[in-house]
């Protein structure tokens, strides 16, 4: 007996469920064999409300001409098939910058998150998240977990240019001050390393594409990487990193815990996430005049 729209329903959302939780622990064989029963239930979903529309909705069940033949070619097919069970982009984006532990620009979380997650991340779709994002937080306050938010620069306390960060970190974390960008290089470089190191410890061999984008932060790392071993060893970028690392920190960490402080003290909740507006911006909405 063929399964009613509610179980075929109920079968999707149970299968999409699963398929989350493939992606997640990077398991490919059973995220193949999981897009390949999400791809017949929708079949069989498709078939079964065209059975129940019967003959009188067979119009408001067939496709436009042009899709239903670009359909035939398989190659929209593929384009769209992620989008079914798929993370949702501002996840991703959780996912790369908890591994990352400090405020990063698109394209690398982008290549942070294809480097050790089985879906890819355009970089380019990151461009109206931010935004998003805290019209979310202004419409429903804490309402979600975590949101993407912005990093703030240590003087005017407005957005840092190009980089998204965590809500959930504190304040200091997400300050950029002159020593930050680099001590957040090392950060990063950490993140990544220990990233590799936990997937060994579990015997899950990191992918080539983890083992590039350590190389990239060894090679800008006194003492992180040797020319003549094939990979660098993720104990010895931690331990270049840190050392490096320590030689600015304190000098960064006041710089970043001064800032905080006066965003704490000036900031509402709104703006300690997304920065307070730009000083042309402030002075618009107050009705002045820009010289």
């Amino acid at each position: 007996m063929a399964a009613s729209l509610e179980e075929l329903e109920q079968r999707l959302s149970h299968l999409r469920t699963e398929l989350r939780g493939a992606v997640r622990a990077r398991d490919k064989a059973e995220t193949a064999r999981i897009r390949r029963a999400l791809r017949e239930a929708e079949a069989a979903w498709e078939q079964a409300l065209e059975t129940e529309a019967g003959p009188d909705g067979e119009a408001l069940l067939t496709e436009p001409p042009a899709p239903q033949a670009s359909a035939t070619t398989g190659a929209p097919r593929r384009k769209e098939r992620p989008t079914h069970g798929s993370i949702p982009i501002r996840e991703q984006v959780h996912q790369a910058l908890t591994l990352l532990g400090a405020p990063a620009s698109p394209k690398l979380i982008s290549s942070t998150y294809e480097a050790f997650f089985t879906e890819s991340l355009v970089a380019t779709k990151l461009a109206s998240l931010r935004r998003d994002e805290e019209r979310s937080f202004t419409a429903q306050g804490y309402a979600r977990p975590y949101y993407i938010c912005a990093a703030l620069t240590h003087d005017r306390l407005v957005p840092a240019r190009g980089l998204l960060a965590l809500s959930t970190w504190p304040v200091e974390r997400r300050i950029i001050g002159p020593l930050s960008p680099r001590a957040d290089f090392l950060t990063h470089a950490v993140g990544t390393a220990e990233q590799i190191q936990r997937l060994t410890t579990a015997g899950h061999p990191a992918p080539d594409a983890a083992w590039r984008l350590l190389r990239r932060f060894a090679l800008t790392i006194p003492g992180a990487y040797d020319a003549a071993a094939p990979e660098p060893e993720p104990v010895r970028v931690i331990a270049a990193a840190h050392a490096e690392a320590a030689v600015h920190q304190q000098e960064d960490d006041q710089q970043r815990q001064a800032a905080a402080q006066r965003a704490r003290a000036q900031l509402a909740d709104v703006q300690q996430l997304f920065g307070a507006a730009p000083m042309r911006d402030a002075l618009r909405d107050a009705g002045g005049t820009l010289s």
